[in-house]
């Protein structure tokens, strides 16, 4: 049984805009027993207090945080360098950890990691990243979001790094998720029929993340 825990790969889970680790803990609780029994999910709250309303007061109670703040065509950053700082630090501190999922906001920066990683102008001091979960991502630097100063070369090269992605039918993000394949050498894609949500999955999806799962298991 001790083993079976062992191979348990360790998540950094990464929340959406102006929502919380408590919030996205409850979104991927939707997950089949199957996906969630094998994995080990750490919920992070992002370092930064909502700086204005939450698109989902009224659905989830506060607090909300959000992970770095921009203007609103997204050509400006603040606190971006902050914010990595920040998840570097929590990964040393209760690390190590294999790999990251992401949900919105918290998946840019997550598909954003592993070419900074690589390029070495952040997370130098934890180790590289295995794995990526991006449900309902987008690229930092793509055609709806410019990309802060640290993450201008993230996806000058291929991402070497296996990922699943998770892209709604009725996702506003949907195009922004599709474009983000592109930067990632054999990413492997679950589309389902919800919004900008996680998604319950079942029959074709379910197999595919469960063996996705599988393969992650298997690296060392």
């Amino acid at each position: 049984m001790e083993n079976q825990t062992q191979k348990k790969p360790r998540i950094l889970c990464l929340h959406g805009f102006r929502t919380s680790g408590e919030i996205l803990k409850k979104l991927v609780g939707r997950l089949p027993e199957t996906v969630l029994e094998k994995l080990d999910l750490v919920f992070l709250d992002a370092p930064f207090p909502a700086g204005g309303k939450s698109d989902v007061e009224g659905i989830f109670d506060p607090p909300y945080y959000e992970w770095w703040q921009s203007n609103k065509d997204y050509t400006e950053y603040t606190n971006f360098e902050e914010c990595l700082a920040y998840v570097e630090d929590y990964m040393i501190k209760n690390g190590p950890f294999d790999g990251v999922l992401g949900f919105s906001m918290g998946a840019m920066l997550a598909a954003a990691m592993p070419g900074m990683q690589a390029e070495g102008v952040t997370l130098t001091k934890v180790p590289k990243i295995k794995f990526l979960i991006i449900i309902s991502g987008a690229k930092l630097g793509g055609s709806k979001f410019g990309a802060p100063k640290l993450a201008a070369n993230a996806f000058s090269s291929p991402i070497n790094c296996p990922s699943l992605h998770l892209i709604g039918e009725t996702d506003f993000l949907k195009p922004d998720g599709t474009a983000l394949l592109d930067s990632f050498v054999d990413p492997v894609v679950i589309n389902h029929s919800k919004g900008h949500t996680v998604p319950r999955l079942d029959g074709k999806p379910l197999e595919t993340m469960l063996s996705f799962i599988e393969k992650i298991q298997m690296i060392p």
